[in-house]
């Protein structure tokens, strides 16, 4: 090899470049993408989307008009707003696990009771494990 000839113009560079036997490097994931939903993701959603419908459902049911619009409407708006406060992947406020748990907590009592002030304590109770389970599940997992 001539002295004068830049690495990259050899021969053996540029035949490296094209052989089939090398497989290309993986391209890097897109940033800001969450990893993929497990189905302990797709349950606590559909736990949260329960306890929305169980608040609105106690606010039209217990209340008498136009206290039950405005409760139907207030409670799931503040259980909202305290999940994307404190619950969601990414909260608006990073704090404690433990104080995160007992948000949730205080969410998942809530719809407990809802439940048993409409005379439907085994509903409640039903909620109440499934979520608390749910919560148990996912707390850990985020821990680890």
């Amino acid at each position: 090899m001539p002295a004068d000839m830049p690495a990259a113009e050899t021969p053996r560079a540029t035949a490296s470049l094209s052989d089939p036997r090398e497989t290309p490097a993986r391209p890097a994931e897109p940033q800001g993408l969450l990893p993929r939903a497990t189905a302990l993701d797709i349950v606590r959603v559909v736990v949260l989307i329960a306890a929305l419908a169980s608040l609105a459902l106690w606010g039209l049911v217990v209340w008498t008009l136009p206290w039950n619009l405005v409760a139907a409407i207030g409670a799931p708006v503040i259980t909202l707003l305290l999940w994307a406060l404190f619950l969601s992947p990414r909260p608006v406020l990073v704090v404690h696990p433990f104080l995160r748990a007992a948000v949730e907590l205080v969410v998942y009592a809530g719809v407990t009771v809802a439940w048993w002030t409409m005379g439907q304590a085994w509903i409640g109770l039903g909620f109440a494990v499934v979520a608390v389970a749910t919560g148990l599940m996912a707390g850990r997992r985020a821990l680890s």
